[in-house]
């Protein structure tokens, strides 16, 4: 059986456009710039498939267990286990967690008037939907892809964020990031030239298909001497 769950969000008033970040750092720290993702999300329903559903009244808490997929707009989230909360406001919190020995959860969102997408994958993903920030956490990893397969950017870390009000992600070390060619298990990243984005316009009815999960090592990286604040 199948249980389905639509919650609306409360309107938010559409934000001016913002001047892309220009730096990023590899050094414990990352940031990228990006345009915004696909504004119209924020006004489209929240919907949820899941094999069960439970309310905890107390903590005020949907619960969804057993191949979840939630969608809200373009923004697609799967796991084995979702949590689903809303303030009075009517902005809507989701909370994702993989199965041990499972797949990672996983997240994909379009940018907004491209053919591109970010898709992310963690043990566990927060997503905010008054802030509009995503948090990636442990074995994360975040790609930027051209036509929803070719992949332009990729960053791992210990925690992700991916927060499309300031068109920026951020990337932090961690233990989990440990192995042999990373012995003190920092942040890892290939970024390609902004101008080589790969991306043309989408057909009407063009379908793309989510890339596949991160698999190895990246190759060595020489870290930046500086480290950039993306919320400056």
């Amino acid at each position: 059986m199948t249980d389905r769950l639509s919650l609306r969000p409360a309107s938010v008033s559409l934000r001016a456009l913002r001047a892309l970040a220009a730096a990023f750092a590899v050094l414990g720290a990352l940031a990228a710039p990006l345009a915004h993702a696909e504004r119209a999300d924020r006004d489209k329903p929240l919907n949820i498939e899941s094999d069960h559903m439970s309310y905890d009244d107390l903590k005020q808490v949907n619960i969804f267990t057993g191949n979840v997929t939630m969608t809200k707009g373009t923004i697609l989230l799967k796991a084995d286990r979702v949590e689903v909360t809303q303030d009075p406001e009517g902005y809507q919190y989701a909370t994702a967690y993989y199965k041990p020995g499972g797949p990672l959860a996983y997240m994909r969102q379009k940018r907004d008037g491209m053919d591109e997408y970010i898709d992310g994958w963690g043990q566990t993903i927060y997503y905010n939907g008054k802030t509009e920030v995503a948090t990636l956490t442990t074995q994360a990893t975040l790609k930027r892809l051209a036509g929803g397969t070719k992949v332009l950017d990729e960053i791992h870390g210990s925690v992700i964020t991916y927060d499309t009000y300031n068109e920026v992600y951020t990337a932090n070390s961690g233990a989990d990031q440990v192995n042999p060619n990373n012995p003190n298990g920092r942040v890892r990243a290939t970024l390609a030239p902004r101008n080589a984005t790969g991306a043309q316009a989408q057909a009407p009815g063009a379908a793309s298909k989510p890339a596949t999960a991160p698999k190895g090592d990246l190759p060595p990286l020489s870290p930046s001497k500086n480290i950039g604040n993306p919320r400056e």
